[in-house]
């Protein structure tokens, strides 16, 4: 802390010098001298004060702060002077630190944040398909199997999908989360409750018989629905219209499968005697693992298969001992992603990472000029005696101050960009191909704020900004001439022909790197034109969706089609404005309830999978598709009438690819319809295809349409097959209108609040949005890539002109001799353009090669465009080559305008 003192203990030294001084000359005019030879030659023996004075502050060890303080000083007075380039290299700086640092949180927070598990690494989902590599869900006895054969194991649990439920107050009712677990789930996870005693483990994996209608809470229920009452533990609360005791609060930050920001239960499964079988009707759950120390998952895997092998040969159905025939083993932590949004978030990452770059390049061209500028200074400095580390450390100081102000900026701007990203709906969907049951979905959330990991990126990018930006201009001021630079005069001291040229490599790199990052916003761009021409098969226009979360504690008792969907869809049906109206489990493009079904197609292709929908018959005149063979549901399709089927194109030419004749489907049957408990054997009750209807995209605009099975909805109940399967979960009302959404929103939310009160919370939204969702990543990549791209197009115009700017302020004088012996405005106008050509057709030569790189990465996320699409190119090439003209065009005019009297005058 020698520095705190520092003022005191240099004044103790002047002081301390004086009287050496003194004590000096008083032995001198003792030894004979007079008092003015005495003082002289005192000083003379005692040397340079100041410097002596320099080296004992020195040996204490504090001078470095001193100095540093001086340098910081220093550049403070500098930004003061020169505002325009303080703001020019600030705002340069900020601008990419921000982009890099909100992708990263970005990044940090979907992909990098560790579960809040247990030693995570060794848990594992366990999963029987059809195809090896599948993910899918699992009956209990499988399950229970797995448990008891498996060596490779500590623990093995399950779980159902989250729905939404009801929390039932004495005059309100709240929707939160439910998910259904095994008894040891938290234990098999490593996560006690912050509060109670949990789930405890029974005699089976299931746990039942200690856990029967008990329910653990997340911490966000118990503040929000609870106020954080630590008594809650043993009370009984109602949950849609049963009664559960709450036996514990899971800690602070807890969730699963996956985070959320809303209130949630858990409780143990109920099973019962059918899902103790083998059967379409059993539940079927995802399952979870935690191996045991040192075991690895290629072990594991091989051990599961020869069990599952044996597994599958007790099963009497067909399609179900194909849809368990592999087994697949993937770590936990990599389901928490979808794997497409990973890529692209890792690739605007990359492009985010290029604008910082681009940001550096400009930083340190204007750095550049800025010392170029300040050679005589520098010169002047060291010929007082300034060391070569003293100058370098002066001007690195006023970059790193320069790089910490944008830091400060880029991290706003970076809040920003998120804010931005979080009005973005993009959705994240898990795809778990399972024949028979849905395929989850998740949210695409944004942080809030930056945690520690990335306020350190932010301190590393300032570090790096400030090295990368100053330390190159500050080693090569250093170096250059100071007697040549005193004994010239003049604007131009001082700056050569190799300088010139390394800053016009740099402009060289950043148009490279902005045609690069301006291709792939133009691919982008081109995708999601293609994307919004792809023909779908359906009309979308005037169109609004409701998704029904269906309160399944209602209708347990009811036949729900007789008493729910049909009245309701009757009202809607009679609302002035409304042309039509349907209903199905999901609509196109939808992503709130997919079911897939496995069917056995014999020898021809095995099991062919297809989305598995209930419609009713007036959908098509909501969506105005096409049917391509026969015909499509309608009144007459009733609960007594023959059960009937329509599938589409894509199924049709799957099933039996050899057949070219598609109407020979007709007639055929194709879905059982009764119960396999049904005693009724004089007929198997197959649903018979009547209709085969063209081909129109169902999970997303960019992929194939895929096989697709339709049942009639008003001949289900709770007597057929599939009624517990695809009414009794979620259900989509669809609804065509001439009437404007704001006017026909509330008036479907009070018939669906009629049919049920808890419909009334469904979320409406029109079929276009539901269109404009389902671009997913591309559009995610799109927008960002149009900040970047115009980012470092704005930075890369920025940086020519001002390249140029700075080589006609230099080259003044140069200019009036032309002009005095007898050069025209024209031929200085060429001059400066020629030189600014050389630069952009140097730079957009190497940018073509960086485009052939970055095209790889791009690839994957296009649509109806190649990566190396030449119209893209000319068009972007045209756009930078059209700027980089017009940033060169300014200084050009001002070197045309130079009076020759003036600039030789000035010299």
């Amino acid at each position: 802390m020698a520095w705190f003192f520092g003022e005191k203990r240099k004044r103790e030294l002047e002081d301390e010098l004086a009287s050496h001084l003194a004590m000096a000359s008083a032995e001198r005019r003792a030894a004979g001298e007079n008092v003015t030879e005495s003082d002289i030659n005192a000083r003379r023996e005692l040397g340079n004060a100041a410097l002596v004075q320099e080296a004992t502050r020195a040996a204490w060890g504090w001078i470095w702060f001193e100095r540093l303080a001086q340098d910081v000083r220093y550049a403070l007075r500098q930004m003061r002077r020169s505002p325009g380039f303080a703001t020019s290299v600030v705002g340069t700086l900020a601008l990419g630190i921000g982009a890099a640092t909100a992708m990263f949180t970005v990044v940090d927070h979907v992909m990098l944040q560790p579960l809040p598990y247990k030693d995570a690494g060794r848990l594992v989902e366990i999963g029987a398909a059809p195809n090896p590599g599948v993910r899918s869900v699992e009956p209990y006895p499988d399950i229970a199997a797995w448990c008891e054969r498996s060596k490779s194991f500590e623990q093995i649990a399950f779980y159902a999908d989250t729905r939404q439920h009801h929390y039932l107050q004495a005059h309100a009712a709240t929707l939160v989360k439910i998910t259904t677990v095994s008894g040891n789930l938290f234990s098999t996870l490593g996560i006690a409750p912050q509060i109670g005693p949990g789930l405890v483990n029974g005699p089976d994996i299931a746990g039942q018989s200690g856990n029967a209608q008990t329910v653990v809470m997340n911490d966000i229920a118990w503040r929000t629905l609870f106020h954080a009452d630590s008594g809650v533990i043993g009370k009984t609360i109602q949950l849609d219209d049963h009664s559960y005791t709450v036996l514990g609060v899971m800690p602070k930050g807890f969730y699963f499968p996956e985070p959320t920001e809303t209130a949630q239960f858990w409780m143990p499964a109920a099973l019962t005697s059918k899902d103790f079988g083998q059967s379409y009707d059993a539940a079927y759950f995802t399952t979870v693992g935690r191996l045991k120390n040192g075991v690895s998952r290629a072990v594991v895997a091989a051990e599961m298969q020869t069990i599952q092998e044996q597994l599958v040969k007790g099963i009497p159905d067909k399609n179900l001992e194909d849809n368990g025939r592999y087994i697949s083993i993937v770590s936990l932590a990599s389901t928490a992603t979808d794997g497409k949004m990973s890529k692209a978030l890792l690739s605007l990452m990359g492009a985010a990472g290029l604008l910082w770059l681009i940001a550096c390049v400009n930083a340190t061209n204007l750095l550049l000029a800025r010392a170029s500028a300040r050679q005589r200074e520098i010169a002047v400095r060291g010929a007082l005696g300034a060391g070569r580390k003293g100058l370098i450390q002066q001007l690195v100081v006023e970059g790193a101050l320069l790089s910490g102000i944008a830091a400060g900026l880029g991290t706003a701007l970076a809040m920003g960009m998120i804010v931005l990203l979080s009005h973005m709906p993009y959705v994240a969907r898990q795809q778990f191909s399972n024949p028979n049951w849905e395929v989850s979905h998740r949210p695409f959330t944004t942080p809030a704020m930056p945690n520690l990991q990335v306020l350190l990126v932010v301190i590393g990018l300032t570090f790096l900004s400030a090295i990368v930006s100053s330390l190159w201009p500050a080693v090569m001021a250093s170096y250059v001439p100071i007697e040549a630079v005193l004994r010239q005069g003049g604007q131009q001291g001082g700056t050569s022909r190799r300088q010139n040229r390394l800053r016009g490599g740099l402009i060289v790199a950043e148009i490279a790197m902005s045609l690069s990052l301006l291709a792939g916003c133009g691919l982008m761009l081109r995708t999601l034109y293609s994307l919004r021409h792809v023909p779908l098969g359906f009309r979308t226009d005037h169109i609004l969706v409701a998704n029904m979360a269906i309160p399944t504690y209602r209708f347990t008792k009811m036949n729900a089609t007789k008493e729910v969907f049909e009245p309701l869809l009757e009202k809607v049906e009679h609302v002035p404005g409304v042309d039509a109206a349907g209903l199905v489990t999901q609509v196109p493009l939808g992503h709130t309830f997919t079911i897939m079904f496995g069917l056995d197609t014999g020898d021809r292709q095995g099991t062919l999978l297809a989305q598995f929908k209930a419609v009713s018959p007036g959908l098509q005149k909501v969506f105005g598709f096409e049917v391509n063979k026969g015909r499509y549901f309608n009144a007459s399709d009733t609960a007594g009438s023959q059960a009937v089927a329509v599938v589409n194109k894509a199924f049709a030419q799957k099933f039996d690819p050899q057949e070219e004749d598609l109407g020979k489907l007709i007639g055929k049957p194709l879905v059982p319809m009764k119960k396999p408990d049904d005693t009724d054997k004089s007929s198997d009750r197959r649903a018979t295809i009547i209709g085969i209807v063209d081909d129109f995209h169902q999970r997303a605009v960019g992929e194939a349409p895929q096989p697709e099975i339709e049942l009639c909805l008003p001949q289900l109940s709770p007597e057929t097959r599939y009624y517990g399967v695809l009414e009794s979960m979620a259900m989509d009302l669809a609804v065509r209108t001439q009437r404007p959404p704001e006017e026909m929103i509330p008036t479907l939310r009070r018939l669906l609040r009629e049919a049920s009160p808890e419909l009334g919370d469904a979320n409406i939204v029109t079929m276009d949005q539901i269109v404009e969702d389902s671009f997913g990543s591309q559009q995610l990549a799109a927008r960002l890539l149009e900040i970047f791209a115009g980012a470092a197009l704005l930075l890369c115009v920025t940086g020519l002109y001002g390249l140029l700017a700075y080589v006609v302020s230099q080259r003044t004088r140069e200019m009036g001799v032309r002009f005095a012996l007898g050069a025209q405005r024209g031929d200085v106008m060429w001059l400066v353009m020629r030189q600014a050509g050389v630069l952009i057709i140097a730079g957009l030569g190497l940018g073509l090669v960086l485009v052939s790189v970055s095209g790889r990465v791009v690839r994957s996320y296009l649509f109806g465009v190649s990566a190396h699409d030449g119209w893209t190119l000319l068009a972007v090439i045209l756009a930078l080559l059209s700027c980089g003209v017009f940033a060169a065009y300014l200084p050009a005019r001002r070197a045309a305008g130079v009076n020759p009297v003036d600039a030789l005058r000035a010299e």
